[in-house]
């Protein structure tokens, strides 16, 4: 295990890791086996910032003996799955609170020392940071909050102020420290909120079936997974068969095959199938590293207001150093100069963004939204123009019956009774709302007919008490079995197809006996989505659908949409939003099938829904939770509302400062205080950026 010496002191040495390499529960695990080694008197481990704080005997044990206890920690022990069992439930030691007790104890112990030790003690503290500014120097970046922290610290020793050095290096690194930790905080935050699963388990003990919470499943417990949930824990397949979806693991775009000796992971999906699974790990490490993966790769798609906020960090420190010269030259007063260095806007604003970012993330993935960066949520807060697909988005997919009307003496329950009774052996959807329609209706039909014969592209025929019976098409209906038609048929037909309806026609012993239409309606509360929509400041709300005129007409009014495109190719759909983006609208693009995944590609942000299609969730930029088109709303105001707390924290950093760094030119505050007031605004700010942005959304 590889570590570096963050500080140290006599007794006490504080230790960083390589949080990419090692887990926060192998972390724990390291600190359980160095505990009890001779010479080491107490160690507290953080995962949040990567960091062990050793305490050792320095009559048993050196420095360099202390860190070889570290480099004899291999592979082999911490990825022992009976150790790491055995710290399952050892929380990590350290909290802000542990940062700022282990800083003042840094500060006890250091004032006992002699002053050459002292002295020793501060130009190893500071010698990292300058090495640090030469290096960013040599990077290309001459003017940087390392330089100006170097240059603090360097010229307050040069001018014999090594107390007010000693302090200021004890600030510069107990911010650092709290700053990482509100960093990893924010990051914990959203992998965890990613990371629960509130689906029960089923277990299996002594041949019985039992659920239970998920934070209870142990390693080697025996479980069973069926069709359409989640797999709680990475294990092997012992009995069962089943298609997985684990192309949130794998890449895989297609579900894979699952039997007996195969192995499956957690936070995949089983489509079909029944699985009984030999549990191998569980909790955040079965799939916490992926999760993380996933937050770092948003952080690389940042919003552009987060870039802006860093941008302006950049360009302000040339002005630190602009100030510290005008004030050394007009007083000549070293102190007034170094607390002029101890006040920089950069740390606040690249810190405080993208926690702001996190944590509107975070906040979305407690509603069940998925945001791939912060660059989407951006571009959903700014959009001007919201393009909907139709079915399966501003519709359920999902056809319902919508109306019966008979002929030829027919009742209503007697057409539904012997439509259902020969759509149920062929499913389709039109079928499916008719079968669906006579079982809420409680209208029983016994099989009294004969063998069901399916006539591709037409329609179903039968026979019952030597009467034929068909239900299919106008065309399989009206012009193959020859059926007569009448004024009344064409009235009927008429209003169905104005209104968007599809039909399906039963004829009994060549004669019409009524006419089904099936409607596919839109989602429930959509209009008032579109119309918050407007409301929130999006201008246009097209849709785009492949059905025809009739359909897409009836549901554009449903919604409260004025522009709609029916019969629309996939590639039409994609050259209407280049169309849009080539004339300057910020275009959503919301859709659920494989036909929009090219359009949402197209967009500024791609919007899938809950029940899309796999390719175009991985098409998309943001994923909608199950509640419909809701999401799209609390995704707009998270937006927005991120928006602009990046824009008042960057106005009270750069209010806020510019009053410190004044107050340090004219000797209204030491270095000191410059530098304890200047963190507890970065750390402030930051912290407030964790906060929740909707306080009215549930």
């Amino acid at each position: 295990m590889n570590v570096t010496v963050k500080h140290s002191l006599p007794g006490r040495i504080r230790l960083r890791y390589n949080a990419a390499e090692i887990s926060p529960r192998q972390a724990i695990l390291a600190q359980t086996l160095i505990a009890v080694q001779d010479g080491i008197t107490g160690i507290q481990v953080n995962p949040k910032v990567a960091s062990f704080l050793v305490y050792y005997d320095v009559k048993a044990l050196s420095e360099s003996e202390v860190l070889a206890l570290f480099c004899v920690l291999s592979g082999k022990y911490l990825s022992d799955e009976n150790l790491l069992a055995s710290v399952a439930n050892i929380p990590a030691t350290e909290s802000i609170f542990d940062v700022l007790a282990s800083t003042l104890f840094d500060v006890a112990v250091r004032s006992l020392l002699p002053m050459p030790i002292r002295n020793l003690l501060l130009y190893r503290r500071i010698a990292p940071r300058i090495i640090k500014a030469v290096q960013s120097i040599i990077s290309g970046k001459f003017f940087s909050t390392d330089l100006l922290d170097a240059a603090a610290l360097t010229v307050a020793v040069l001018d014999g102020k090594a107390e007010t050095a000693r302090f200021v290096a004890t600030l510069l690194d107990m911010g650092e420290e709290i700053e990482e930790l509100t960093r990893r905080q924010s990051y914990n935050n959203l992998a965890q909120t990613l990371l629960v699963s509130n689906e029960p388990v089923h277990l299996i003990e002594e041949d019985q079936e039992r659920t239970i919470p998920p934070a209870t499943l142990k390693k080697d417990d025996l479980i069973v997974v069926r069709a359409g949930s989640q797999i709680p824990a990475d294990g092997n397949v012992e009995q069962g068969e089943g298609l997985v979806n684990q192309a949130s693991i794998t890449g895989e775009s297609l579900p894979v095959e699952k039997k007996s000796g195969t192995t499956v992971f957690a936070g995949t999906i089983l489509l079909e199938g029944e699985l009984y699974i030999r549990v191998r790990t569980v909790g955040s490490e079965t799939k916490v590293n992926n999760i993380i993966a996933m937050i770092d790769r948003s952080q690389s798609l940042k919003a552009a207001a987060q870039k802006r906020s860093e941008l302006i960090a950049e360009k302000v420190v040339p002005f630190n150093f602009l100030l510290t010269g005008l004030t050394y030259l007009f007083t000549r007063d070293i102190t007034k100069t170094v607390s002029t260095l101890m006040v920089d806007y950069s740390c606040a604003m690249k810190l405080a963004a993208p926690i702001a970012v996190l944590s509107a993330m975070k906040e979305a993935a407690e509603h069940g939204i998925s945001i791939k960066g912060g660059k989407y949520l951006e571009a959903a807060a700014l959009a001007d123009t919201v393009i909907f697909d139709k079915t399966g988005t501003l519709t359920y997919a999902e056809p319902v019956l919508a109306g019966v009307h008979p002929f030829g003496g027919f009742t209503k329950d007697e057409v539904l009774r012997l439509s259902a009774c020969l759509e149920e052996h062929f499913p389709h959807p039109l079928g499916r709302a008719v079968v669906k329609a006579a079982q809420v209706q409680n209208l029983v039909h016994p099989e009294r007919h004969a063998k069901v014969e399916y006539i591709v592209a037409h329609g179903i025929a039968s026979s019952l008490e030597d009467k034929r019976l068909c239900i299919g098409s106008a065309h399989f209906i009206f012009e193959d079995e020859k059926v007569p038609t009448s004024k009344s048929i064409a009235r009927v037909q008429k209003a169905a197809e104005k209104s968007g309806y599809s039909l399906l026609y039963l004829a009994v012993d060549g004669q019409l006996a009524g006419i089904l239409t099936i409607g596919d309606p839109a989602r429930e509360g959509t209009a008032e989505t579109v119309a918050e929509l407007k409301r929130l400041g999006v201008r246009h709300c097209v849709m785009l659908t492949g059905d025809a005129e009739q359909a897409a007409a009836k549901v554009a009014a449903q919604a409260g949409i004025t522009e709609y495109h029916a019969q629309t190719l996939p590639e039409d759909k994609v050259r209407y939003v280049q169309q849009a983006r080539d004339a300057g609208c910020k275009v959503i693009m919301i859709g659920d099938g494989i036909n929009d995944a090219p359009a949402l590609s197209a967009a500024d942000a791609g919007i899938a829904m809950d029940n899309c299609s796999s390719i175009a969730g991985d098409t998309a930029d943001i994923v909608l939770a199950d509640d419909g088109l809701a999401g799209l709303i609390t995704v707009r105001k998270l937006g927005q509302e991120v928006l602009s707390r990046i824009d008042k924290n960057n106005k009270l950093i750069i209010g806020g400062n510019s009053l410190l760094l004044f107050a340090g030119m004219f000797g209204l505050i030491p270095p000191a205080l410059a530098a304890v007031l200047h963190n507890s605004l970065t750390i402030a700010v930051s912290i407030e950026s964790m906060q929740k942005l909707l306080k009215d959304v549930p």
